[in-house]
């Protein structure tokens, strides 16, 4: 029977030579290490939430990974896993070691908080269990609050349904050179709905949903196994929060979503998210602070960059209301949509959102959300038709977030988005049921890594929500991620797309490119002519892309 956080917790306290939850321990006697069925270190390495004097590692030992218990082929007792931090890829100059120990509790997972380090440095690591030695991850610290800093570059993802296609776009993202990786949500999807690889083959413990810990574990299995991910996690560090997917498609709060009808029970639905959170910290890169506590996980947290950007991770499914008229899907005349007591961040995670935007130093403010902030009419005509699922389901939310940003003088908030399965770039407005409502951030959509299968550039949805939407610009529907890069004066973002995912092996271009000038809110066009996208205000530039067709 597995443990409850309150009992992990109370071990870890008492018994800090064997911390259970798999941080960092100094051990007194190490746990003995069994005789290996295959390479434990299956699932690859990783890090996250970088700190200007440490970051949190991640393993797991998984010599059977896809063992149909979700177990991994691992024993029942616990297994001491060391680590080692070194400013070398030969770990020549080490300059941290330690343990932790991995137990049967969290899929022998482990999670050491690694602090003392140097800030705004690359640093090497790897796990050794018994006589072997994992993969060689990379990672860096971040600069310290408030330290002049010149250039950040990072990119973001989402969606990466495994059914759906290759994992591709990660292969040409480790080749970049990033500072980070956002991960905003479906990095698993619980249960697969189409068959988009080439000669695919479902194994047995795949083909029905998931809706246990051994079938959430099982998903992550699936999805580490993938070389391309394990070598974008390698690379660099991660800051990852989840979507739907990760428990249950357009769960809501406390509803569930639409998934099997059994787990719309409340105490039924309540224990899916438990085993869903949990898997989740087991295979991410997450701090103790993020260890659930049944079903509640803490999500929405910081991450500063120097004096030049904040990234505020949310949480927009554990705290939301249930989707006004429906489950999500589009909707006219919807009153409830508008309702002031409606909210998709919760009054707390609402506040503390509001209250950061004063606290910081940061040139760029970014937020790292789920679901589409800029509203998105589906009728080119004189109504409103509009999805529930995202924040045009929440209009209340989104003009106390847009207005306290403008109220308060953030200069530079600049929305970072997935779910949607395009890329899309769009101006924020302060109000958008007043035609005049100023433009006040910028909101940069991105598309799947896989989710939705090979896509298209242009399709007929995107030529009508151009035409519907006047402050979207931009609009793609092939599969990749977005790059960005930006200094105190200027916000780069490349969508990088590749053409096909059915098969491996597919090139990456840049499609478009997008920038935000520093104090100028809204998007402008930096891509050729030819792109469709709306044309740039007078006196834009229109730069190079690499690699796009014409």
């Amino acid at each position: 029977m597995d443990l409850s956080r309150r009992q992990l917790l109370r071990f870890a306290g008492a018994a800090p030579a064997a911390v259970l939850v798999g941080t960092a321990a100094a051990s007194s006697g190490p746990f003995r290490t069994p005789r290996w069925s295959d390479y434990p270190f299956s699932l690859g390495v990783a890090s996250g939430d970088p700190t200007p004097d440490g970051v949190v590692l991640w393993t797991r030992l998984a010599p059977d990974p896809f063992a149909p218990d979700g177990l991994g082929g691992m024993p029942l007792r616990p297994v001491t896993v060391e680590y080692e931090v070194a400013h070398d890829e030969n770990f020549r100059q080490v300059v941290a070691r330690g343990s932790a120990v991995a137990t049967r509790e969290l899929a022998h997972s482990v999670h050491p908080e690694v602090s003392g380090l140097a800030p705004d440095r690359w640093y090497f690591y790897r796990f050794r269990a018994g006589s072997v030695l994992s993969p060689v991850g990379r990672t860096r610290t971040a600069p310290p609050q408030g330290r002049p800093t010149a250039r950040m570059r990072f990119a973001f993802a989402s969606c990466q349904s495994w059914s759906s296609g290759y994992y591709t776009a990660y292969e040409h993202m480790s080749a970049e050179d990033l500072d980070l990786v956002v991960h905003l949500g479906d990095y698993i999807y619980e249960r697969g709905w189409t068959r988009g690889r080439a000669g695919m083959v479902v194994e047995p413990q795949f083909r029905a949903e998931a809706v246990d810990l051994a079938g959430y574990r099982l998903r992550y299995a699936q999805a580490k196994a993938e070389e391309p991910l394990r070598a974008a996690h390698a690379a660099f560090p991660w800051l990852v929060t989840m979507d739907d997917h990760e428990v249950d498609n357009n769960w809501a709060g406390d509803s569930p979503g639409l998934g099997l009808d059994i787990y719309r029970i409340p105490a039924l639905f309540r224990r899916r998210k438990a085993d869903a959170f949990q898997a989740m910290y087991e295979h991410q890169p997450l701090r103790v602070a993020q260890l659930p506590s049944g079903p509640s996980m803490h999500l929405h947290r910081r991450y500063g960059f120097g004096d030049l950007a904040q990234i505020t991770m949310l949480d927009t499914r554990q705290y939301r209301d249930k989707q006004a008229c429906g489950d999500g899907n589009t909707v006219v005349d919807c009153a409830d949509r508008l309702a002031t007591d409606r909210t998709i961040l919760g009054a707390p995670q609402r506040d503390w959102l509001i209250d950061g935007f004063t606290g910081s130093p940061a040139r760029w403010q970014i937020l790292g959300n789920q679901v589409s902030m800029a509203q998105s009419d589906q009728d080119a005509g004189p109504v409103v038709a509009v999805g529930t699922d995202g924040w045009d389901g929440y209009v209340a939310d989104r003009n106390a977030v847009l207005g306290a940003a403008a109220d308060r003088g953030v200069p530079n908030l600049v929305v970072i988005t997935g779910d949607r399965h395009q890329n899309q770039a769009a101006d924020l407005r302060r109000d958008y049921a007043d035609p005049e409502s100023p433009v006040v951030a910028s909101e940069f959509i991105g598309t799947s890594i896989s989710s939705a299968g090979d896509g298209a550039d242009l399709t007929d949805s995107g030529r009508n929500l151009l035409a519907a939407n006047p402050d979207l610009k931009f609009f793609n529907a092939q599969r990749g991620y977005v790059r960005v890069e930006l200094d105190h004066t200027l916000w780069r973002s490349d969508f990088r797309v590749v053409p096909y995912i059915r098969r491996p092996g597919a090139p990456i271009h840049t499609r478009a490119s997008f920038v935000v000038q520093d104090r100028i809110p809204g998007v402008t066009a930096a891509s050729q002519p030819d792109s469709p996208v709306r044309s740039a205000e007078p006196g834009a530039t229109a730069g190079p892309v690499d690699g796009a067709p014409r």
